[in-house]
Parts: structure tokens; C-alpha cells; sequence
């Protein structure tokens, strides 16, 4: 004789016990298949901040939200976009927006969370400006050069360097051991410093942003959105001494080495391409984000950033947004 799953040896059963029975086992099951969210600052080891899930695989801000009505905040209340641009191969997300008022100029999925790749330095530089005074030196440790991808590549074993050559270093060239060193000078360790990181987009409003690393190298758990990258911006415009930073298309700066100084390019195409009024701000590339850019520029008392995720040409997007939105705002 067969057994159903609700009987036990050759004893049946009441009937009346099965469906008490059945809707016990499903809400046991719920219950442990139910996922819980991370803890917004959990446990970390080792030299890297342990990964919450991915952003992406959260639902998006709900459209209209953006960072709004934060301070530094965009406002995309308004579905009417004053500029008006179809590219054959558009990029994954992107925003124009003026950088003064946070007007939105033009948008494709804007609150779509996605990896961001060096962009994440933005908020290293502005977690770095908001605790170390401007004449602090920074020494370059071992966990410092431990580092993957792009550098400064010169930064001596030992020495104690000016955070304002380490902050060259992090937002032109995008160091990976300039971010590290920062983030180990300024909040004793790197998953420490991904907690200021967190807390600071926190402060900021942002509200599809979640940092794991300093540099942004690794995606796992690092994200954010065209929305948020435009607050994130906009602060870094309002904090001087990396305004000054982000528009510099070279730098000849001191560093402890044969020679006494470092000469650092900014990969920023617009700077390269000599694009008129470019005033920063920051590049990035892993091959989860594609090539992503955070330009702005001014004309004038016109001023306006693009933010592009994933785009197939960001220099040539960027300028060809740009032109249309200082044609828009006269």
C-alpha cells in the first residue's frame, strides 16, 4: 500500500488534519525561503568590505524619485525634457542635467541601479576632503600597493605623501593605490572606509548608491545610478579643492621620487579632446559597468553635467548632450 506524505506507519490520518497540515509545511517554507535584507553597515574582514547582494537585483526607485528633494538632489517630477537626442547605440542609463539647479535636461533610465566602475573615486575624493585637512601627508603602505588595475604606479613604499598629490593621483590618472592609501589614512582600514563611504551617500540622500569597495575595481556589490552620480556631482563641484581638481587636464605635482615630482594626465576624454568649458570630472571602466563618464562643463552662467553608464562612446555622447543642452537653456 502506497503512503501519502501526511500519513505515518498504516494509520491514516483525520481528513480534517490534512489541509491544517498542508498550510503549516507552506508557511514553514515561506518563512525560510523569505531573503531578508543586509544590515546597512554588517561585518567585514579581510582588506575588503564583505559584499551586501547585488544593487541591481533591487527594485528601482520608483520614477520621479531620483535623490530629490535633497539639496544636491535632480528633480525628475517633470517627464518633459527640454533636449531631445536618439543615439543609434545609446548608453545603459544616463542623465544632462544643470549642475546649478538640478533641472533634468535629458534622461534614459535614469534610476536604474548598474556598476560603476572608478566612478566610486567620486565619493572616495569627497569622503577624503570631508576628514583630512589639506596638509596632511598620507604614507604608502604595503596594504596600499596590494592593489589591481590602474595607478599612479610611482608611489614610494614607505614615504609620506601630500593628499593633495594622492587626490591628483585618485582623479586624473584614477589611481587604485591612491584610493587605498587615502582610504587607509583616512578611515584606518578599507572596509572602514566603505562604512564612511555608505554613510556619506546616506547623508547625501541617495537612494539606489551602495559602496563595497574604494576604488570601484570590484562590482560585486558596488552601484549606483545616473540620478545619484548627479548628486554626487554636484557635491564634489561644491567642495573647492577637488573642483579644482576634476578640471585639470594635467598636473605636474611633488612625490618623494627620483626627481622630486609626478607628472599625472586626466583620462577625462573632453579634457583630451580640448572640449570648450569643461570644468571635470571623472571616468570609469571595468567590463561588468562598460566605459562610464561623469562630465559637466560651463557656457557662460550655464552649467551642466552628463551622467553616462555603459555607453559605447562616452567623449562623443557627452559633448554631443552637452551641445544640445547649453543650446536649450539660452
Amino acid at each position: 500500500m502506497a503512503y501519502t506524505l501526511f500519513q505515518g506507519g498504516r494509520r491514516r490520518r483525520p481528513r480534517w488534519w490534512r489541509p491544517l497540515a498542508l498550510l503549516v509545511l507552506l508557511t514553514g517554507a515561506a518563512a525560510l525561503w523569505t531573503p531578508r535584507e543586509p544590515a546597512p553597515d554588517g561585518p567585514v574582514t579581510g582588506t575588503e568590505a564583505t559584499a551586501p547582494p547585488l544593487i541591481a537585483d533591487a527594485p528601482l526607485p520608483p520614477a520621479g524619485g531620483g535623490t530629490a528633494p535633497t539639496p544636491l538632489g535632480v528633480r525628475l517630477d517633470d517627464p518633459r525634457d527640454a533636449v531631445r537626442v536618439r543615439f543609434k547605440r545609446p548608453p545603459r542609463s544616463a542623465v544632462l542635467f544643470d549642475t546649478d539647479t538640478g533641472r533634468v535636461l535629458w534622461r534614459r533610465d535614469p534610476t536604474r541601479p548598474l556598476p560603476i566602475a572608478s566612478l566610486t573615486k567620486l565619493m572616495t575624493a569627497l569622503v577624503v576632503a570631508d576628514r583630512v585637512p589639506p596638509g596632511d601627508r598620507v604614507r604608502i603602505t604595503k596594504a596600499a600597493l596590494d592593489y589591481g588595475g590602474s595607478g599612479v604606479g610611482v608611489l614610494p613604499l614607505g614615504s609620506r605623501v601630500g593628499v593633495a598629490t594622492m587626490l591628483h593621483g585618485l582623479l586624473l590618472p584614477s589611481g587604485n593605490d591612491a584610493a587605498r592609501a587615502l582610504a587607509l589614512h583616512a578611515g584606518g582600514s578599507l572596509p572602514g572606509f566603505v562604512r564612511l563611504m555608505n554613510r556619506r551617500a546616506q547623508a547625501l540622500g541617495l537612494t539606489c548608491t551602495r559602496f563595497s569597495t574604494v576604488d570601484g575595481l570590484r562590482n560585486r556589490g558596488n552601484a549606483s545610478c545616473a540620478t545619484d552620480l548627479a548628486a554626487i556631482a554636484r557635491a564634489v563641484l561644491r567642495t573647492p579643492r577637488l573642483a579644482r581638481i576634476v578640471r585639470r587636464r594635467q598636473a605636474v605635482l611633488p612625490l618623494p621620487i627620483k626627481g622630486g615630482r609626478v607628472y599625472l594626465y586626466n583620462s577625462n576624454p573632453l579634457l583630451r579632446q580640448g572640449y570648450r568649458g569643461t570644468t571635470g570630472m571623472k571616468t570609469g571602466y571595468t567590463a561588468a559597468a562598460g566605459r562610464c563618464l561623469v562630465a559637466t562643463a560651463r557656457r557662460g552662467q550655464i552649467r551642466l553635467g552628463v551622467i553616462l553608464l555603459g555607453s559605447p562612446d562616452p567623449g562623443r555622447q557627452a559633448a554631443q548632450l552637452l551641445d544640445r543642452g547649453f543650446r536649450a537653456s539660452r
